[in-house]
């Protein structure tokens, strides 16, 4: 059956979108009704080069790490909100990555989560492999691996590592 013109327009509309956001060409292979090759003469277009090569995060210890555990349960809970007021998964997923991005450039911060990272936190929560822990102390919900033990759990806020929030020191312009 073929699409009508308007329904490959939301495609279109839809890819645009998800280009932007930064989404990797297996990303929207699955998740828009484009063909390959349409997908990538898009992404030259609004990206100026081609897709990036190369596989998708596939471990959950990325998102364990100090700033990488902020950032993804800023944006979890954003995506855990605004889930039941968007039209599908994948629109909660954009609006919540929207968000981060806001709330991330409003305080001034460095984006630490890009989307593709975003998606693969959504499947990882989905395939049970993370969940999220209330803190002990600040009754915050942080990302953490399934399974593990929760009933003391402190936040990487609450007890952040020895070395948090330290820059390396600049090297000295003559």
């Amino acid at each position: 059956m073929a699409k009508s013109v308007l329904q490959e327009a939301r495609e279109v509309q839809l890819a645009v979108t998800l280009i932007e956001l930064g989404a990797r060409l297996q990303f929207l292979e699955a998740e828009v009704g484009l063909s390959r090759d349409r997908l990538v003469r898009l992404y030259k277009e609004i990206r100026g080069a081609s897709p990036p090569k190369g596989l998708l995060p596939f471990s959950t210890d990325w998102y364990m790490t100090w700033m990488a555990n902020i950032h993804a349960s800023l944006f979890y809970n954003f995506y855990l909100r605004l889930l039941p007021l968007a039209e599908g998964r994948l629109d909660g997923l954009i609006k919540a990555f929207r968000m981060y991005q806001q709330q991330v450039e409003a305080h001034g911060d460095e984006q630490v989560l890009d989307f593709t990272r975003a998606c693969t936190l959504v499947r990882f929560f989905d395939s049970r492999m993370l969940e999220l822990a209330t803190c002990t102390r600040c009754t915050g919900r942080f990302v953490a691996h399934a399974h593990d033990d929760q009933r003391d759990y402190v936040c990487v806020l609450c007890r952040p590592p020895a070395r948090a929030g330290k820059k390396r020191p600049q090297p000295a312009l003559s």
